[in-house]
């Protein structure tokens, strides 16, 4: 599979390009426009692997869909054209090996070799960061690509970074996090507009977006008229 990543950062769509036979999965919606000679599946599984109904769930309340469309290429040079429900940035990363964990509604899609799960980070981390509760688990070696709100920059953490809640888009399995204050004194932290912060430690990628969904929410709403 070839790709080129378009308009990026502020409205970036993903150009694929698959020969005869490969296969792309991707969040359902995410298909832009295609070329004909596309075979598309949709199943609450991973492409030629298990998961069924019961990973279709988790990934709900990891806040992806329960289904995933499977793309499979019947020619060769097949063209898709895929892109996120928010205007932002789009990303590439390739897997080797080992885990990314990746925040609700981040995941775009995967190449086949690739395992969508879901994976518990915990009552309180989901409180006080303003996250889900289940995280997407990407796991397995092959083509990975991440969306946000707003343009995505990766960070290499080596001992320790802070993160304002909201921002995060993925992080390697080698990072751990925990909620802390912004500043010293809780107080401080709040009137400074920045409160609970995600303090990770360890050795690993991360990726942050320059932009807040709860936050544009939050300003947007009281501005839109009422049904």
């Amino acid at each position: 599979m070839r790709f080129e990543i378009l308009s990026r950062p502020a409205a970036s769509v993903a150009k694929l390009t698959l020969q005869a036979g490969e296969s792309v999965t991707c969040e359902v919606g995410a298909m832009i426009a295609m070329s004909t000679g596309f075979e598309v599946q949709t199943t609450s599984r991973n492409k030629g692997g298990g998961g069924g109904i019961i990973k279709g769930i988790k990934r709900i309340f990891a806040g992806e869909n329960l289904f995933l469309n499977h793309f499979t290429a019947t020619a060769p040079d097949q063209t898709l054209f895929i892109g996120p429900r928010l205007l932002g940035d789009i990303i590439h990363y390739p897997m080797h090996g080992g885990t990314l964990i990746v925040q609700g509604s981040s995941w775009l899609a995967s190449s086949a070799g690739i395992d969508i799960d879901a994976t518990w980070q915990g009552l309180g981390k989901a409180l006080f960061s303003g996250e889900s509760m289940f995280w997407v688990k990407c796991t397995g070696a092959g083509d990975l690509f991440l969306n946000s709100f707003g343009a995505i920059y990766p960070v290499d953490v080596s001992g320790g970074y802070v993160v304002d809640t909201g921002h995060i888009v993925a992080f390697e399995d080698t990072l751990q996090f925990h909620i802390g204050k912004a500043s010293k004194s809780l107080l401080g932290s709040f009137l400074g507009g920045e409160g609970l912060v995600c303090k990770f430690s360890g050795q690993g990628r991360l990726y942050c977006q320059s932009h807040n969904p709860p936050s544009f929410g939050k300003l947007l709403g009281p501005k839109l008229k009422p049904r």
